[in-house]
């Protein structure tokens, strides 16, 4: 499909809650290849994706990822439970937030934070839900489930939070601020974009930024809780590589070829995305032994892809050694340093090998019980 048909499954299907707010007409992640979406993906890849941005923003990184360890550091020292979830969503909030608006959206001992994953966490499900308006284009004015006005209230809190950060720059517009905010306004200035289209594309980047990576962290530590001569495996590695006290920055990751491993593994059983977009057949495609009619919504299951037995030697079995002869460095980096600084017990009454591991199931995928776990200091 993606090697050979590309273009022929270029089109977006477009579900019903993505239509709130009219985000189908202005998302990047939506519009099917046009003029308006090839201006909004340069603007995205020539001033937010370009390596000179991306490397001026390490000591970032590294900083909120800092704030992380010694959050986790002062739980520890009450001997509190961590939030593993809430508290990596806490840090790709702030990452994000910094790099588009040179300020933080939250605090780990706030509850904005969890207001904020409560929003999109809820427009991702309502965009994964199915919907008879989706199937039964006639009655989509009806909106049966409820699931446009759903999507529209919490996009409208999304957007209104936008809109806030949006009408402070534009008050204080003498003190410019030389970040992906400032960048967007003076395009506007120049009517290169417009403010609506300004305020979707954050909802594109927050949507797809935050809440994978928190998700994927949390995912990789639940699977080493209920595996620990894996985490003993990985915390060995970090010793050997750093000792017990060393430093952990973003160019060591490739010395960490069993940390690497922990990632891929975790991304190949809990993928952040388990369907990917929806896609749309732009004319009538033989794929495989099948004929996809045009028009044809085809939603690719990398969740069964990632389990297929007839591909993976015991699917279901975590085991990052399948990826040690093989070939998102905020996860990789996350997980390095609380390894490196703590070890980990589930926080719970059943055995480790008990750990809750249901599934929610989004355009994202979550846990459904989020996971708890003590940090004791190593």
């Amino acid at each position: 499909m993606f090697l050979k048909h590309d273009l022929d499954f270029s089109g977006r299907a477009i579900i019903d809650a993505m239509r709130a707010t009219n985000h189908d007409q202005v998302s990047m992640v939506f519009l099917p290849i046009c003029p308006k979406w090839r201006n909004l993906r340069k603007i995205a890849t020539t001033h937010l994706f370009i390596s000179q941005r991306l490397d001026a923003s390490e000591a970032l990184r590294l900083q909120k990822i800092n704030e992380l360890v010694e959050y986790a550091g002062q739980c520890s020292e009450s001997g509190l439970p961590i939030d593993i979830g809430k508290a990596a969503f806490v840090t790709t909030l702030n990452l994000l937030s910094n790099t588009i608006f040179s300020m933080d959206l939250a605090t780990h001992v706030s509850s904005n934070s969890q207001e904020f994953k409560d929003i999109i966490w809820t427009l991702l499900e309502e965009a994964a839900r199915p919907n008879v308006s989706d199937f039964f284009p006639l009655v989509r004015g009806l909106d049966l489930q409820g699931v446009l006005r759903r999507a529209t209230d919490f996009a409208n809190k999304l957007l209104g939070i936008f809109e806030e950060i949006i009408d402070e720059r534009l008050r204080n517009s003498n003190d410019a601020k030389d970040d992906f905010l400032g960048t967007l306004l003076k395009l506007v200035d120049n009517n290169e974009l417009s403010l609506d289209e300004v305020k979707h594309l954050l909802v594109d980047l927050f949507t797809a930024g935050t809440d994978t990576s928190s998700s994927t962290l949390e995912w990789a530590i639940t699977e080493l809780l209920r595996n620990p001569k894996k985490m003993e495996k990985a915390q060995t590695e970090l010793d050997q590589v750093f000792g017990k006290h060393g430093f952990i920055q973003e160019s060591d990751i490739s010395k960490l070829p069993y940390i690497q491993a922990i990632v891929k593994e975790t991304y190949r059983l809990h993928p952040p995305a388990p369907f990917l977009i929806p896609y749309k057949a732009e004319k009538v495609v033989e794929l495989g032994k099948f004929s996809v009619p045009k028009n044809a919504h085809v939603w690719v299951n990398v969740w069964s892809i990632g389990r297929n037995p007839s591909v993976w030697t015991n699917p279901l079995m975590f085991s990052p050694e399948r990826f040690l002869d093989k070939e998102l460095m905020m996860v990789h980096l996350m997980l390095a340093k609380l390894l490196h600084a703590f070890n980990w017990t589930y926080h719970g009454t059943e055995s480790y090998k008990d750990i809750n591991v249901e599934e929610k199931f989004g355009i994202s995928l979550q846990k459904a019980q989020p996971l708890q776990a003590i940090a004791l200091p190593r």
